[in-house]
Order: C-alpha cells, then structure tokens, then sequence
C-alpha cells in the first residue's frame, strides 16, 4: 500500500510539475506580447505567436498526464478532485496563451504604438491583468487558498479598470474617426487583457476548489423593474421577486413620473398576497446612464424602455414585458381582480426571467 501511495504521489507530483511548467510559460508569453505592443516590437511579437505551439503541446501533455493517472490509480474523491481542477486550470491557461497571440497579432497591425494617457491605461491594466495571473497561478502552485481568495478580488479589479478604458475608446473612436484602425486594434487588445483577468479568477476558483472543496458562488444579479410612475407594475414586479427569489438577485424599482400616489388598492392588494414589507412609495428613476450599468437587466413593464433611458449600457440588458395598465377610474370596486390577473401575469414572467438566468435552482 505504502509503494502505492509512492507512486500516486510521484504522479501526481509530475503533473503539477507539468502544470506549473505551463504557467510559466504562459506568463511569459503574456509579458512579451503586452511589450510588443507597448513598444512595437515586431520580432518579439512574431517569436510569442510562433510560441503559441509550445504551450499548447504542453497544455497536451497535461491532459495526456492526467487521464493517464485516471486511469492507472482510478483515485478518490479528493485525488479526483485535484485531476479535474488541474485539467480545467491547463484549458484556463491554453486560452490565455492564445490571448498572447492575438495581443501580438495586434501590435503587428499597429500603425503606431501608444502614447499619453491611452498608453498609461493600457500599462496599468495589463500590470495589474499579469500580476493577478501570477498570484492565481502560484495560489494553485503553492496551495494557498487565503491568495487564491485574495487574488480573485483583484482580478475583479482589473476586469472593472478595463471596462472603464473599453468605454474611453468607443468615445475616442467617435471623436476621433481618422484613428478608426488604431483604435479597432486597441479595443481588441484591451478586451483580450479583461479576458486574462476573467481567466485569473477561474484559476483563483479552481485552486479553491481542489484546496477546499469550494465551488464558485453563483452569482447575483441586479434587476431593476419600471413604470411611468412605479405606483402599480414595478412595485408588484420587485415585491414578486423579492419574495420568491430572495437569494439570487437584487431587486429595485422606479418610474419616469414623480410625485405620483400609489395606484388605488395596490398596498391592500399587495398586503394580502403577503409581499408588503414596511412602507412603499414611487421612486424616480436616475436618468444617469453610469448608474443604469450597475444593473445586469432592466425591465420596463409599462411601455419601451426607450422611453426611460436615452441608451443602453453595454453590459446592461433591457426587456420590456406587456402585463396590462394599472387600474383606472372604471375599475371602481373590480381593483382585486385587476391586480390578481396583473399578479399572476408578472409573476410567471418573473419565474421564467430568473429561471433562465440562474436555472431551476434559482432561489
């Protein structure tokens, strides 16, 4: 049994050796295409894609390793776990290696390096995308859960700081149309440096997973529900997904119109479904389009959400759901059945928007 282990761990032992390879010269790659295109280095950037077939035979021979050690040890639980994390960090790292490839790819159509303040982004960006690729991959290495944890937040960083410059361009671009091709060639480059910091994380999660048995938290969304006034259609809307969704998003809601009253019978309405909590009053929506990012959806359930917001955030996606009018002057003593048919419509949208973002689990 004592050979046995020997063993298990000596192959065990190579294929890290493998992985850690690997890494290395993924980082390198990396650095050297960040440099050609800073300094418009064409040998160095023809050397990182001609490179680009090194590590992926080396990203092969993790995977050759690792169904090798399947299938001669057929391992536990927690042997198993680390085989399945190791093969999944060696695809993470695969891609970014192509990363370096299509970063250098873009320095040899640059028709001239960077300079001023779009060179200073681009310097602190890919500082901090290569920084967090080094910890998350020495977190996996040295199975350090507490910088795996630590390294995941600052990739989230550098992922934000290259959404902002993504935004910068497109501006820049729209100013500046005689750039057109070097701006192009730029958004490309920034968007492969976002993804590098995407691939971090990935790696910050595996490493976590093998050392601990964590798997990545499922995320949470921010959706904000809209009417003209948020007197009737939002408040249901956001009460409804507050209430059966607690856990797997953030909700809000606000209208166009302000200083509108709640529409008649809706806080009665509302109390007798059991989805009042404290007092509701209509909140006016904040017309600044920075602030709309911060949502993943926005639904407008009382005409096109064109009518809200001047333009949609990139990020940002905009659903607009016919569920029927609030209930008018003619709807004097039949309110109850307007709101149920209202409920009952809103709430089946409700189920099938937050089914299909987070699956049948959504809570």
């Amino acid at each position: 049994m004592a050979l046995y282990e020997e063993r298990l761990a000596r192959d065990l032992g190579r294929i890290r050796d493998q992985v850690a390879a690997l890494g290395g010269a993924v980082e390198r790659a990396l650095d050297n295409a960040i440099q050609a295109s800073l300094e418009g280095n064409k040998k160095v950037a023809n050397e990182t894609v001609l490179g680009d077939h090194t590590i992926n035979r080396m990203a092969n021979e993790v995977s050759r390793l690792s169904y090798g050690f399947l299938a001669v040890h057929q391992p536990g639980a927690g042997h198993l776990r680390q085989i399945a994390s190791i093969l999944r960090m060696a695809s993470e790292l695969e891609r970014i290696g192509d990363y370096a490839v299509t970063i250098s790819r873009e320095a040899l159509q640059l028709p001239y390096t960077p300079t001023g303040l779009i060179r200073d982004e681009l310097q602190t960006m890919a500082t901090q995308a290569e920084e967090s690729l080094e910890r998350a991959i020495a977190s996996f290495n040295d199975k350090n859960a507490d910088l795996a944890r630590e390294t995941w937040s600052m990739a989230s960083q550098a992922k934000s700081r290259g959404d902002l410059m993504f935004e910068n361009l497109v501006v820049e671009s729209e100013v500046n149309a005689e750039q057109i091709r070097y701006l192009f060639d730029m958004l490309i480059i920034i968007g492969r440096l976002k993804r590098v910091s995407d691939r971090a994380r990935n790696i910050c999660e595996e490493a976590l997973f093998t050392l601990t048995g964590e798997s990545k938290p499922q995320k949470t969304y921010r959706i904000l529900f809209l009417d003209q006034a948020n007197n009737c259609q939002s408040q249901i809307a956001e009460a409804v997904a507050r209430r059966t969704f607690p856990n797997s998003s953030e909700y809000a809601s606000a209208g166009k119109v302000n200083g509108v009253d709640l529409a008649p019978g809706l806080t009665d309405f509302l109390q007798s479904k059991g989805l009042l909590e404290g007092r509701i009053a209509p909140t006016a929506l904040d017309l600044n389009v920075e602030k709309a990012a911060a949502y993943d959806i926005i639904v407008s359930l009382q005409g096109p959400i064109s009518d809200y917001l001047p333009e949609q955030p990139f990020r940002t996606v905009f659903l607009e759901w016919n569920v029927g009018e609030a209930p008018g002057a003619d709807a004097a003593g039949r309110e109850e059945e307007h709101y149920q048919e209202m409920h009952r419509e809103i709430s089946a949208r409700v189920r099938g928007l937050m089914e299909t973002i987070t699956g049948e689990e959504a809570s």
